[in-house]
């Protein structure tokens, strides 16, 4: 268990995945679009794949489904989803490329002993976990909590366990995420939340959703953590 702090001090850093340390909206809109037309329906645009990245499968599908589509539908969209998914992976269509400088800042929080790293996201485990494999990244991660691990974003639950593993309070905390999601996520844990510009939501709809601030490089994140920002 990490030492305590003053209830104070930050100590947890939690990240989003997609949109926020890789770049993964090609594999999910194709795996999207090949989804829908497995089942002769007609594939969502990009754009609008976009913004439900995030949300847990099963929700994002029956946003971007018929209205009309029943709970059937949307579990048959979502297993055709997670076979395309791994097709591209597996068949060396794999496209997720770390967002520039996330490596480095990563490696550099890594050598702080005071902070404590985590990621609160809408992926699964199995997946979240091999991408962070084939990135060298898992290492860097005290908690994982994923679409498995408790209702989906902007629920807090997923949140709330990092911090219960970590050992930390919301004011020990920083949520950093791409979307509306992980603003309100945070916001409903009593968590500050950060923003990102360079993932699937825009600026004006982070800051409307509770963001403290939107960064535009990922170098900006230290200032914010060491209280200069």
């Amino acid at each position: 268990m990490p030492k305590t702090s003053p209830d104070n001090q930050l100590r947890l850093v939690v990240f989003d995945f997609d949109g926020t340390l890789v770049d993964s909206q090609h594999m999910i809109a194709d795996a999207m679009a090949q989804a829908f037309q497995a089942m002769d329906l007609t594939a969502p645009t990009p754009a609008a794949v976009r913004q439900v990245v995030g949300l847990r499968l099963e929700e994002a599908i029956g946003c971007l489904a018929d209205a009309a589509a029943d709970t059937s539908v949307v579990a048959d969209l979502a297993a055709q989803y997670r076979a395309a998914f791994w097709g591209l992976r597996h068949g060396g269509q794999f496209h997720e490329p770390l967002f520039p400088g996330i490596r480095e800042t990563l490696a550099r929080l890594g050598e702080r002993p005071e902070i404590i790293m985590a990621i609160a996201t809408g992926k699964n485990r199995r997946g979240l976990v091999h991408s962070l494999a084939s990135h060298g990244l898992s290492e860097h991660f005290y908690s994982l909590q994923t679409a498995d691990d408790g209702p989906g974003k902007p629920h807090p639950a997923i949140l709330e366990q990092a911090m219960t593993e970590s050992g930390v309070v919301p004011a020990q905390t920083l949520l950093l995420g791409d979307t509306s999601y992980d603003m309100e996520m945070a916001g409903n844990a009593g968590v500050r939340a950060v923003g990102v510009s360079w993932g699937y939501h825009s600026q004006e709809a982070l800051l409307a959703a509770g963001a403290s601030c939107v960064i535009d490089r990922i170098e900006a994140l230290e200032p914010l953590i060491d209280g200069a920002g």
